[in-house]
């Protein structure tokens, strides 16, 4: 089994067509205001446009009222709804509606935090994990791995302070369904994605992913 990718974060269509060319499997749109790397319903719906059908489209949501939620994704056309903020379990419900798919973030402070997510968010169709902070939308930092323990009733999505440099670390140590990023591979400017760092992260990916198949097969 391969680890997926999702790249989020994407403001600028060239950035996107770049990850499209790279393989992800997903890509983020942020409709956080207070986020740097926050898209209006427009400019996500132009960029969803130029994706490939095979592309999975995501956006992430803090705390949004279930009626703007829905008039989002029917717009843009998203695929999954990721929610980043304090919501509960009963407005997750209510905002993606009875067949839209979503992801629940999980902003980790100890290992206690997932065991509760995992009871309180059973109907999600992964948790993201991220490193607490008390903005909300990402962190880009990271957090100790150790507290994922090795079976979990639901597929696990890995974010916070992932880039080039750790993503391999961080397959080989937890082994998620997908890992997250967007900070790790932005460019001096925190709303475009730099193309070498874009590129070299799929390739550790790929590299992590073959080593645990030959391990398998020694």
């Amino acid at each position: 089994m391969r680890t997926r990718i999702k790249f989020c974060g994407f403001t600028d269509e060239r950035d996107l067509r770049d990850a499209a060319v790279l393989g992800v499997d997903a890509v983020g749109f942020v409709f956080y205001p207070k986020s740097p790397r926050h898209v209006d319903v427009d400019a996500a719906s132009r960029l969803r446009r130029s994706l490939p059908s095979w592309v999975t489209t995501v956006g992430l949501f803090v705390d949004a009222d279930p009626a703007e939620v829905s008039q989002v994704v029917a717009r843009v056309g998203l695929d999954v709804v990721q929610f980043h903020g304090d919501e509960s379990p009963e407005r997750c419900r209510a905002s993606a509606g009875p067949t839209l798919r979503w992801w629940r973030a999980v902003r980790m402070r100890a290992a206690s935090d997932l065991l509760e997510s995992l009871a309180r968010y059973g109907e999600a169709e992964a948790l993201l994990l991220d490193s607490f902070s008390s903005a909300y939308g990402g962190s880009g930092k990271g957090f100790d791995w150790s507290w994922i323990p090795s079976q979990r009733p639901l597929p696990i999505v890995l974010s916070g302070g992932l880039n080039p440099d750790n993503v391999a670390d961080a397959i080989a140590a937890v082994k998620p369904t997908m890992v997250d990023v967007s900070s790790g591979i932005q460019s001096d400017d925190p709303r475009r994605k730099d193309p070498a760092r874009m590129e070299r992260f799929v390739a550790e990916v790929l590299r992590a992913d073959a080593k645990a198949r030959q391990a398998v097969t020694r």
